[in-house]
């Protein structure tokens, strides 16, 4: 009796769901490019800037405090001041804003919850994936005047709005106070000359522009 060879089975070269789900949310945006030279560019300017800061002891030098004899030599004290200590002035206005936050959770919460939904959902999102929200696609014009108004509702219509502008008023009344008391005659204000376009200007100039060259797509949105 003749045998029979067994029967070829088909066999298929479809990769799992379980990778083609792994490589399609390996572009999050999160871990695209541009995002992570986003976060380099922004460590690495915030660095510089703080490098660039004034000793703290010459900013709290009590010596160094006097009355302005008027209004407008209060105003040049606060021009020169500004010109010279402008890094810690953003720091103190920083840490004044920061603790307000840290004092007022839902404020935190509702910024970092916004600030997210304009990372992912539209700057660093790819062009060829629209948003997709409770089965309907929305086109990059519906998104952004979606972040947009929820912006204005956030910073508006709620209490997050009068913490930011409560702690910018605290700060820039702090500079203004240290700006026309301090004497700023024994400052050397000249070597602040070229300086004036580095530090936290530049920190907050530089990422806009390494998004731009590494996601030029996002560009033609608006």
């Amino acid at each position: 009796m003749s045998s029979t060879a067994p029967p070829v089975l088909p066999v298929s070269n479809t990769p799992p769901a379980s990778t083609t789900v792994a490589s399609a949310g390996s572009d999050a945006p999160a871990t695209s490019p541009a995002f992570r030279a986003l976060i380099n560019n922004l460590s690495e300017s915030l660095r510089n800037g703080l490098s660039q800061r004034r000793p703290w002891s010459e900013l709290t030098d009590r010596s160094a405090f006097s009355k302005p004899e008027s209004f407008s030599d209060a105003t040049l004290r606060v021009r020169k001041n500004f010109s010279y200590f402008r890094i810690n002035y953003y720091a103190v206005v920083s840490l004044i804003l920061a603790v307000s936050l840290l004092t007022n959770p839902f404020s935190l919460i509702t910024l970092t919850g916004l600030l997210a939904s304009w990372t992912f959902l539209y700057l660093f999102r790819p062009a060829d994936r629209p948003l997709v929200l409770f089965g309907r696609t929305f086109t990059d014009f519906e998104t952004l005047a979606i972040l947009s108004a929820l912006t204005i509702f956030v910073v508006f219509l709620t209490s997050v709005g009068s913490v930011l502008v409560s702690a910018l008023m605290l700060g820039v009344a702090f500079v203004c106070l240290h700006g026309a008391f301090r004497v700023p005659e024994d400052l050397f204000l000249d070597e602040q000359e070229p300086s004036q376009t580095t530090g936290f200007l530049s920190f907050l100039r530089a990422p806009a522009a390494v998004a731009s060259a590494a996601v030029p797509s996002v560009t033609g949105r608006v």
